[in-house]
C-alpha cells in the first residue's frame, strides 16, 4: 500500500479535540466519495496518486464540470470560477488541506478508505516481467524459429493482447502446446483437446480460443476469422475437424466402390450429377476411387459449368469451394495414385494453395497455373492483396503477378477449363485410354 505524503506538523490539525469533532464514520466517507461535487474529483486524484505514488505535489482536471463541482473546487481554491468554463484544476495538496479542515481527514486516507492504492509504476514493471516470461516460454515452441510465428507474437505484443493474458492470468502455455501438437491427423476437436490439453472443451470458446485461431490466421496468412465457413477451413488447415457433418466436398463424376457411399456416387457419375460428400460419409462409408485422372477446381461455377456443358462426359472433377477441407483430402486419399491436375484462382491465397498441394500429393500437378495463362487475362480484375507467394512450378508466374498486381479467378478461365475437361473426357473414354498431359493446362 502506498504511504500518504509526511505533511508538516504546521499544517496538519493539531487539536486533538477538533479532529475528534471533525472526524469522519466510515459512512460519512463514502457519502462523501459519490458526492456529486467531489465524486469525479477524488477519482482524479485517485488516478493520480496511483501513477506517482502517493505525492502529493501533482494537479487534476475536470472537463467540463457541474455545478457541484464547480462550487466544491471554488471552496478548495477561494478563487471563483465561472460557470462557463469547460475545464477545472486544482493542485491535489489544496485538496488534502480542504478535506483536513472541513473533515478532519487527509486525501490519502479517504481514498484509502474505500480500497488501497495501486502503485501503477509496481505493477506495470510486474507485467513487463510477465509478458517477457510468455515470449521467453514462446520461444521455446516448436514453430518458434517461422516467419509466421514470430508475426503472431509480435501483434500479440503491440496491440497489448500480452499484458491482457497477463491480467487475466491465461495460461498462455496452452497455446504453445496446442500450436506444437499441430497439424493433426484430421481429428475431431474434442478429441485434440483432450489428448493436447486434457479438456475436451478447451478450444470450443473463450479467450485460449482466440489465441489460437489468431496464431493459425498467421500461419495460414489469412485474416482472422470471425465465425462460419472461414473459421471451419481455418481448424481444418491444419488438421482439426471442427464437424464432420460440416466438412464437405463437392464432387462431378467420380464413380467409387465400396459400399453406400460408392453406389452413391457411380449413380451420379452416370447421371453427371454434382453431388455433395461429407466428412461424416466418407468415415462411415470407406470407399475406394478408381479413376486415373482427377480434376480438382476451387470454385463451385467451374464445376456447375461442367455439369451444364458436360454431363457425364466430363473426366471427374473435386470442387475445394476455397481452403480444402479434410473432407477433401480424406477423399483423395481414397484415390490413391491418381494423377491430381490442380488449380485455384490467380492470387496470391490460389498459388500458396496450390503449392502446398503438390507438397502434399505427389501425383499432383498444377491445372492452368502458370505465367501463359495468367498474363493474358490480368488486364483487368481485382487487385493482388496479401502476402506474395512463390511459384517454384512457374517462377514466371509470380514475376508475372508482381508485375501486373491484378487476381485473375478461375471464373475467367471457364472456356479454357472446359476445353481441358472435354478433352480429357474423350480420352478416357477411348478404350485403354490413359491419363496424359493436358493440352495448354501445364
Amino acid at each position: 500500500m502506498l504511504q500518504p505524503t509526511q505533511r508538516p506538523a504546521a499544517e496538519t490539525v493539531a487539536s486533538g479535540e477538533a479532529e475528534q469533532r471533525a472526524r469522519l464514520t466510515v459512512s460519512d466517507w463514502r457519502r462523501l466519495l459519490e458526492d456529486p461535487g467531489w465524486r469525479r474529483l477524488l477519482a482524479a486524484a485517485r488516478r493520480s496518486l496511483e501513477r506517482n505514488g502517493g505525492r502529493l505535489d501533482g494537479t487534476v482536471s475536470l472537463q467540463s464540470p457541474n455545478d457541484d463541482e464547480r462550487i466544491v473546487i471554488i471552496g478548495i481554491t477561494g478563487t471563483h470560477r465561472s460557470a462557463e468554463s469547460t475545464r477545472l484544476s486544482v493542485r491535489l495538496a489544496d485538496v488534502d488541506d480542504q478535506l483536513r479542515a472541513v473533515h478532519g481527514v487527509g486525501l490519502h486516507d479517504l481514498l484509502t478508505a474505500s480500497a488501497p492504492l495501486r502503485s501503477r509504476a509496481a505493477e506495470a514493471k510486474r507485467e513487463a516481467v510477465a509478458r517477457d516470461a510468455l515470449l521467453d516460454l514462446a520461444s521455446t515452441g516448436r514453430y518458434a524459429a517461422a516467419g509466421w510465428y514470430a508475426q503472431w507474437l509480435d501483434g500479440l505484443r503491440r496491440d497489448g493482447t500480452l499484458t491482457r493474458v497477463v491480467r487475466a492470468g491465461l495460461p498462455f502455455g496452452d497455446v504453445v502446446r496446442v500450436l506444437d501438437a499441430l497439424p493433426a491427423p484430421d481429428e475431431p476437436i474434442p478429441v485434440f483437446a483432450d489428448r493436447v490439453l486434457d479438456d475436451t472443451k478447451a478450444l470450443s470458446e473463450g479467450p485460449l480460443r482466440g489465441l489460437v485461431l489468431r496464431a493459425l490466421a498467421a500461419w495460414q496468412q489469412v485474416p482472422v476469422p470471425s465465425g462460419g465457413e472461414p473459421e471451419r477451413a481455418l481448424w481444418e488447415s491444419v488438421g482439426l475437424v471442427p464437424d464432420d457433418l460440416a466438412s464437405q466436398v463437392l464432387v462431378l463424376n467420380l464413380p467409387a466402390g465400396g459400399g453406400l457411399l460408392g453406389r452413391w456416387l457411380t449413380e451420379a457419375a452416370a447421371a453427371g450429377e454434382p453431388m455433395r460428400v461429407t466428412l461424416h460419409q466418407l468415415r462411415r462409408f470407406p470407399l475406394t476411387v478408381t479413376a486415373g485422372e482427377i480434376f480438382v477446381c476451387e470454385n463451385p461455377a467451374v464445376l456447375r459449368a461442367a455439369s451444364a456443358a458436360l454431363g457425364a462426359q466430363s473426366p471427374p472433377l473435386i470442387c475445394t469451394e476455397g481452403v480444402p477441407s479434410t473432407a477433401v483430402h480424406t477423399l483423395l486419399r481414397a484415390a490413391g495414385g491418381a494423377v491430381i491436375r490442380w488449380r485455384n484462382d490467380l492470387d496470391w491465397t490460389g498459388v500458396r494453395l496450390t503449392a502446398a498441394a503438390l507438397d502434399r500429393y505427389p501425383t499432383a500437378v498444377p491445372w492452368r497455373m502458370n505465367a501463359t495463362d495468367y498474363t493474358p487475362a490480368a488486364g483487368s480484375g481485382p487487385a493482388l492483396i496479401g502476402v506474395p507467394a512463390d511459384t517454384g512450378w512457374d517462377p514466371m508466374l509470380s514475376d508475372a503477378m508482381h508485375q501486373a498486381g491484378r487476381a485473375v479467378m478461375e471464373e475467367r478461365l471457364i472456356a479454357p477449363l472446359l476445353d481441358d475437361l472435354r478433352e480429357a473426357g474423350r480420352r478416357q473414354q477411348t478404350v485403354g485410354g490413359a491419363p496424359g498431359p493436358v493440352s495448354a493446362a501445364g
